[in-house]
């Protein structure tokens, strides 16, 4: 029979303590000793930043406030775009660079040029959330946010994290883009999903200070996003503006703990969301660009005295392809420091410098965010740290201790969601067993998995078919064929997220077909569902009695997944998020 999880809620201990629900109760955050809090960094007062503030021109101080990004390759003479950004870091237009895909050798070696052409230290940053390895090859790529979650452990996201800030400024970067606090509430969420720690606050809260303070005690500015909050909606905004259908009461009651929590902990930067929030604002204005988000709600009700940036600026929520100077303009109205990812840099710099001059900009708002930047800059000592050792890359970038800790993180988190006892292990599989091993999967590609299935087959062994959108019905009367007469089903799942309409990725005859499979087969049979990604398809086929998840189709989840499967892997994971129809395990701290 199916077996559930019913263990006491221990969190809601915890809970009682992270329970404010209107704005009165969220007082200042409290200034800490602590050398890598932002309330040591932003209090003090230098002279000598403001000496460097009064020698700036405004163009200069503008350019600080300007994120560009490149691409982690060489870049030939002739490359328009990379000599371009040269231009633009000599003449102090501006003052940081996020590095895109690419090697980390590369990365390390344009970060030197870069930084030896800049009249000002540069502040380098890179989407690290899984790691370098996100951004560049050769780094250690670590699991998802979600699944660091399910092994209840902050010991291993503080661990991460310092690895993580290890790699990084052997590579010449600064800033993490991480961790990501959204609350992924909504299970048809295309953009966040195994990125989040999950929908339990204590939990979330627990795990993303840790990562915090991993990263800034070892020199990388850490970074929360996506403010308020992008976890509770069903649009990528990426490709469109996602509305998020909460009041200041539901905010200040959910979405907006992790981040307060952060603030408190010492973050030294915020990212704001490209993303509406009528509730609060009255408007469709996305939160990025809204002054009554990011200076009345995130600089002065919350009291966050650090960096505030934006997200990436070329997203679709935000840029129509022509509104540049129009978007740069209202995104510093609204009180964000710096800008990440403009279409045009130079543009821009242009328009922001000419609201300035015509007031629609205060010169001492831009010298209020400048010398955020400066204390930050002089905080990394990036003035007398600017070059890396490229020498150093080879035995540093990815460290045995490093790779050993993400397949730590990854063997930890595989979750059993649900079981029938007569189904893990697969005890009565073996040499001359049947097993079928279907991959489903939301794209058509014949790669996917095929490490994981080569590896299965010399287990058990195992047949193999794949169900995708392109599948005909021959092949599915076939499946249900050799389904019959198997002695197990293996359904490994490749879909990552939900789409962006709210609705599985799978079509609609791949879900039929599922249900058709799951009912075909008597219940003495083992049939265990795998989902090497998003947790919430499990709910989707409630007739499957027996489901594991890994929140990832990293090599080493699929490896721990086999070793669970023969018995050779006991489960630690609990799942971080609420699945419909399904009582889960709840994480009891370490």
């Amino acid at each position: 029979m199916e077996k559930t999880y019913r263990i006491p809620v221990l969190l809601l201990v915890i809970a009682l303590f992270l329970t404010p629900v209107i704005p009165s109760t969220f007082a200042k955050s409290r200034p800490s000793p602590k050398k890598w809090q932002a309330q040591h960094i932003f209090s003090r007062r230098d002279s000598g930043i403001n000496k460097e503030l009064e020698r700036m021109t405004l163009e200069e101080k503008v350019g600080q406030m300007i994120i560009a990004q490149t691409e982690s390759r060489y870049n030939s003479s002739g490359d328009a775009a990379y000599l371009q950004l040269q231009r633009l870091v000599r003449e102090g237009k501006v003052g940081g660079i996020m590095f895109m895909k690419g090697d980390a050798f590369n990365a390390a070696m344009m970060a030197n040029q870069f930084q030896s052409l800049a009249p000002r230290p540069l502040m380098m940053s890179a989407d690290m959330e899984r790691g370098l390895a996100m951004r560049l090859s050769g780094a250690t790529e670590f699991p998802p946010n979600m699944a660091l979650a399910a092994t209840g452990d902050p010991k291993l996201a503080y661990g991460m994290a310092k690895a993580i800030a290890a790699e990084a400024r052997t590579a010449g970067i600064h800033q993490s883009y991480s961790p990501n606090v959204d609350l992924n509430i909504n299970p048809a969420n295309p953009v966040i999903n195994t990125r989040s720690f999950g929908d339990n606050v204590p939990l979330a809260v627990t795990m993303a200070n840790a990562m915090i303070e991993g990263l800034q005690t070892n020199g990388i500015v850490a970074t929360a996003k996506h403010f308020p909050g992008h976890g509770d909606v069903t649009v990528d905004s990426h490709i469109a503006l996602p509305v998020l259908n909460a009041d200041r009461q539901r905010l200040y009651s959910y979405e907006l703990k992790p981040f307060k929590s952060a603030i408190d902990n010492g973050i030294v930067s915020i990212m704001t969301g490209h993303l509406a929030v009528p509730g609060v604002t009255g408007t469709m204005e996305p939160a990025s660009v809204s002054k009554t988000i990011v200076t009345g709600l995130l600089r002065n009700e919350l009291g966050f005295q650090g960096l505030i940036i934006t997200d990436a600026m070329n997203m679709k929520a935000l840029y129509n392809g022509n509104n540049v100077a129009e978007m740069s303009v209202r995104a510093i109205q609204a009180g964000n420091d710096l800008l990440l990812f403009s279409p045009d840099p130079e543009l821009a710099h242009a328009a922001i410098a000419g609201a300035v001059r015509s007031g629609q900009i205060s010169e001492a708002q831009i010298n209020d965010s400048v010398r955020r930047i400066l204390l930050v800059k002089k905080w990394l000592k990036l003035e007398d740290d600017r070059l890396v050792d490229l020498n150093r890359l080879r035995n540093h970038i990815s460290p045995a201790s490093h790779r050993e800790l993400a397949g730590d993180i990854a063997a930890r988190s595989i979750t059993v969601v649900k079981q029938d006892p007569r189904h893990l292990p697969l005890r009565n599989i073996g040499a001359s067993g049947r097993l079928l091993n279907i991959i489903l999967q939301d794209k058509s590609n014949q790669e996917t998995g095929r490490e994981y299935t080569e590896r299965l087959n010399r287990e058990f062994p195992a047949t193999t078919v794949r169900i995708d959108p392109k599948t005909d019905s021959l092949s599915y009367a076939a499946t249900l064929a050799a389904a019959r007469n198997a002695d197990a089903l293996l359904i490994s799942s490749y879909v990552q997220v939900f789409s962006g309409s709210g609705t599985l990725r799978l079509s609609e005859r791949q879900q039929q077909f599922i249900h058709t499979l799951a009912a075909s087969v008597p219940e003495s049979k083992p049939i265990v569902f795998i989902s090497f990604g998003t947790p919430y398809l499990i709910s989707a086929f409630p007739e499957i009695r027996t489901a594991i998840c890994t929140y990832s189709s990293s090599r080493e989840s699929e490896e721990y997944a086999i070793r669970l499967l023969k018995g050779e892997l006991k489960p630690q994971g609990y799942l971080p998020v609420s699945l419909s129809g399904l009582t889960p395990r709840t994480i009891q701290r370490p």
